[in-house]
């Protein structure tokens, strides 16, 4: 079975382990990479890895 590429921010915050409001935050200040297709923002699975590996250089 294929691997979802592009994540709803629900699916993207429980993968964080965070609320669908943070992950909007967090798109919103740029932290975060999303796409937009039509009226959806999904964030790529790529971008969920390197949210992460920021986080780990910071602190």
């Amino acid at each position: 079975m294929m691997e979802k590429l592009l994540l709803s921010p629900a699916e993207a915050a429980a993968h964080l382990s965070v609320g669908r409001s943070k992950v909007y935050d967090l798109m919103r200040l740029g932290l975060l990479r999303s796409v937009k297709i039509g009226g959806c923002r999904r964030i790529p699975r790529a971008a969920l890895d390197e949210f992460v590996a920021s986080l780990e250089t910071v602190g």
